[in-house]
């Protein structure tokens, strides 16, 4: 067992001698499952464009507008100052604003002359939904306005006012039964959803948080290639085989440590997921450790036998971030694998990531206990047992 440990010690020095191993280890993954989780913490809140509104006006008609825009579900106005915001947009952190110019107000609205200045960075997808947003606020603020200065003409042409404020203050009555009106029109539309269930069980966080565990977890795990590689090349394989540790000893503390190393980077990602997130992954911990074992297992297996193939540490590292990403992507940690066709869906059951991938989402959004995913448990230690043997067969042969 002392051997064991410490071979175990060795690796770990080895693998994080360098502070960029740090970057692959936690903070990539950390980084990648928080924004394909779509960047919120605990998912919720106003998720609307921010605009930012300079409204130099100050004037009723300004105000009608930005009360207009705050009912629209792709922007969410934001009072700003100009100089703030001209500031902000040449810095480019914000796609877009909009100024409401002095003149601005009523009269000027009846007689066509009402200009905003809406500003834009080239090329920004969401600039044109936002561009109707204020158009559609601009166009139902003039509807109001419209048909409250109708109902003042007709009320004029039966008797005339007797003077200029009451005139206004019927006016403002009747833009306000306007404004009352328009917010209490009946639908015209009927959406009638359909009772059939959707095919694609998607949460874009659980699907982030397993699909990047499985992700960034797999490639160090198939890196046990360029451990062996390293210990081939350097000669220290061989001259550790001639003192008496065995070759079960060697492989128990390079493999094994992996894999410790392994299901300790897969628990903060869970811990992670479920504070930050608020991911339920501890609805059934039992069958989340069958899971995480599982798929640490089979990996390793993966990376054992491709230590036995490869030559050089270098073509394992490259081979291993190819082969993960590939693995990965294929597997459904990137996209659900409800998207891939009928076909793809079939062919892409002999990658382990597929398997590892559809254990954790049974266990997220399909409610299954740790007797549910027994089947794909199985699978990957089918995977493990069948390439741990490949890879000590061929380990033995070229040292035995």
């Amino acid at each position: 067992m002392n051997k064991v440990l410490a071979i175990i010690r060795k690796d770990l020095i080895l693998r994080f001698s360098s502070p960029g191993e740090w970057l692959f280890f936690l903070i990539l993954p950390i980084v990648f499952t928080y924004l394909l989780a779509g960047g919120t913490f605990g998912g919720g809140g106003d998720i609307r464009r921010v605009l930012p509104v300079v409204d130099e006006a100050g004037t009723p008609l300004s105000q009608q507008i930005v009360a207009e825009l705050e009912k629209s579900t792709f922007v969410r106005p934001e009072l700003s100052s100009r100089a703030e915001a001209e500031r902000k947009f040449r810095e480019r952190t914000i796609p877009f604003w909009l100024l409401i110019p002095p003149q601005t107000s009523q009269e000027s609205l009846l007689k066509g002359e009402v200009t905003l200045e809406f500003h834009t960075q080239p090329n920004n997808m969401d600039a044109i939904s936002a561009q109707r947003s204020v158009q559609a606020a601009l166009r139902q603020v003039s509807l109001n306005i419209n048909a409250a200065q109708f109902a003042v003409q007709q009320a004029e042409n039966r008797k005339p006012f007797a003077s200029a404020e009451e005139r206004q203050a019927y006016f403002d009555g009747a833009l306000l039964l306007a404004q009352r009106m328009q917010e209490q029109t009946p639908e015209r539309l009927e959406i009638t959803r359909a009772e059939t269930a959707d095919p694609v069980q998607y949460d874009p966080r659980a699907n982030s948080s397993a699909g990047q565990m499985i992700t960034w977890v797999f490639i160090p795990l198939f890196g046990i290639s360029a451990l062996l590689a390293y210990e081939r090349s350097t000669g220290t394989l061989a001259r550790l085989l001639t003192t008496p540790t065995s070759a079960a000893t060697f492989l128990l503390g390079t493999i094994g440590g992996q894999v410790l190393v392994a299901l300790f980077q897969m628990l903060l990602l869970v811990g992670f997921a479920v504070l930050a997130l608020g991911v339920a992954w501890g609805r059934e911990p039992l069958g989340l450790a069958i899971m995480l074992v599982s798929a640490a297992l089979a990996a390793a297996a993966i990376g054992t036998t491709m230590g036995t193939l490869l030559r050089s540490e270098a073509q394992a590292n490259n081979l291993s971030i190819l082969i993960g990403q590939v693995m990965a992507l294929l597997g459904g940690c990137w996209y659900p694998l409800e998207l891939f066709p009928a076909a793809a869906q079939s062919i892409v059951k002999v990658l382990p990531t597929t398997w590892a991938m559809l254990g954790m989402t049974d266990l997220l959004l399909r409610g299954e206990n740790w007797q549910g995913i027994l089947p794909e448990a199985g699978v990957l230690l089918a995977y493990a047992a069948v390439f741990f043997t490949i890879g000590i067969v061929r380990f033995r042969k070229q040292f035995f």
